[in-house]
């Protein structure tokens, strides 16, 4: 990277090597980072990422806005309104759960 470059993260903390990372923002070989996720969650108030002067940490709140928040309450009432309506809910990350006797009898 060139030694302006600025890091960015906003996916997981362990994405990056924090090590590795305030290494090079301490030699200069990077000019800053933007992290909205630390691998430790929530960071110690002494992480050296969150005292440096070239570090900017947010909450893990970088997705927010006013449009955001809206759609996630849509999305969230749209699928729970269609479970209750007996629809199998779209996406579902975790499919084992549908075998369970108290859902097979919604859906």
């Amino acid at each position: 990277m060139k030694p302006t470059s600025l890091l960015i993260n906003t996916s997981r903390g362990p994405v990056i090597d924090e090590q590795a990372l305030l290494q090079a923002l301490n030699d200069g070989r990077i000019a800053g980072a933007g992290l909205d996720v630390l691998s430790s969650e929530p960071p110690s108030p002494q992480d050296p990422l969150m005292l440096h002067p070239q570090t900017i940490v947010t909450p893990h709140a970088a997705f927010y806005s006013e449009e955001s928040v809206v759609e996630l309450q849509t999305t969230a009432a749209r699928q729970m309104a269609g479970i209750l309506s007996g629809r199998r809910p779209p996406n579902i990350v975790n499919p084992e759960v549908l075998k369970r006797s108290n859902l097979r009898a919604r859906l």
